[in-house]
C-alpha cells in the first residue's frame, strides 16, 4: 500500500475516531485532531484544515468527515489542478 492510500486510511480512522460522541472526549480529541491535521497536510491548506478541524471536534455535534474530505481535495481536487498547472 502506497503512502497515498495509507493516508487515506489514516483520515477515515481519526474521523471515526472523532464521531465519537462524548463531550469530555471532544474537549482532549479537538485540538489533538488540529494537530494531527497540520502534521499529515503541510503548508497553508494544513493550517487550515487544522483549525476547522479544531473548531468542528470541539462543538457538541460534530459529523464532518475533515480529515477524508482534505484526503480529498489534496489527492484528487489539487491533483488535477496542478496536472493543469502542468499542462498549460
Amino acid at each position: 500500500m502506497n503512502e497515498k492510500y495509507k493516508k487515506l486510511l489514516a483520515s477515515i480512522v481519526l474521523d471515526a475516531i472523532g464521531f465519537i460522541p462524548f463531550l469530555p472526549f471532544d474537549i482532549f480529541w479537538a485540538p489533538v485532531s488540529g494537530y494531527i491535521m497540520t502534521k499529515m497536510y503541510k503548508g497553508k491548506e494544513g493550517k487550515i484544515a487544522g483549525f476547522i478541524s479544531f473548531i468542528e471536534e470541539i462543538l457538541p455535534f460534530d459529523f464532518i468527515p475533515t480529515f477524508t474530505i482534505m484526503w480529498v481535495y489534496s489527492y484528487v481536487i489539487n491533483k488535477r489542478k496542478n496536472e493543469t498547472l502542468i499542462e498549460n
